[in-house]
């Protein structure tokens, strides 16, 4: 682990639907990867600053990982309107392609709740992304996505040989443990499910454990990734 910056640029990106605004936290010069983090459902007052994105990025940014949030069409200072998760899958992919062509690092994907479920499916087959997060991966629907519950599905995971973390609270009412389990045993080798014991959705009162779950998985994985590729 390194120590972080504290260099936290704001710009915008140029999307499908109009400028994203964005916040870039920086990273080390010699930063092996770099990493994009989605936020939860902006209907519900999602944003980039949301607390579980904040600390996310922040457990990712101690590898020394520059760390890209970014508000989705209609949220905060993005232009454009809420897709119900088709277009915001395509505001995913601006955000790694900015992050390609600023680092040229592989890259990490995380997102939390509606984050997850649309930038999953966004990054799981891109193959500059080498590692997935779904932090309160949503498996049922909520309300103001009714009409769009494929975005709740991730049957197309299960040809995803990347290395992929699931952190959830125990008490998560949109993910619930024997659905989550269900998903995890259903996908390929390597993957680890967390689930924090007392944790709701938002992680309220556990965000260190959350934070120490997706660091103790990062130096795991990526580093036998890392040593896989140099064999």
């Amino acid at each position: 682990m390194v120590e972080q910056s504290s260099s936290i640029k704001s710009l915008f990106l140029e999307g499908p639907a109009g400028r994203l605004e964005a916040l870039l936290n920086a990273g080390a010069e010699n930063a092996t990867h770099a990493a994009v983090v989605c936020h939860p459902h902006p209907l519900f007052g999602g944003t980039l600053h949301n607390k579980v994105v904040f600390h996310t990025m922040k457990a990712l940014n101690s590898f020394g990982f520059p760390v890209l949030r970014f508000n989705f069409r209609g949220a905060g200072l993005s232009q454009g309107e809420h897709d119900h998760g088709g277009g915001e899958v395509e505001d995913v992919r601006t955000a790694l392609d900015w992050m390609d062509a600023e680092f040229h690092r592989p890259l990490v994907f995380a997102g939390f709740s509606f984050g997850a479920a649309v930038g999953l499916r966004a990054s799981y087959a891109d193959e500059r992304v080498k590692a997935l997060i779904g932090v309160g991966t949503p498996v049922v629907p909520v309300a103001a996505d009714s009409e769009a519950p494929r975005i709740y599905t991730f049957d197309f995971l299960r040809d995803c040989v990347k290395p992929k973390l699931f952190v959830s609270g125990a008490r998560d009412q949109f993910g619930p443990r024997a659905k989550l389990e269900a998903l995890v045993a259903s996908l390929p080798e390597p993957k680890k499910l967390v689930l924090i014991e007392g944790a709701d959705h938002f992680f309220e009162g556990r965000l260190r454990e959350l934070r120490e779950a997706i660091e103790g998985w990062v130096r795991d994985a990526l580093s036998r990734q890392l040593r896989a590729e140099q064999e």
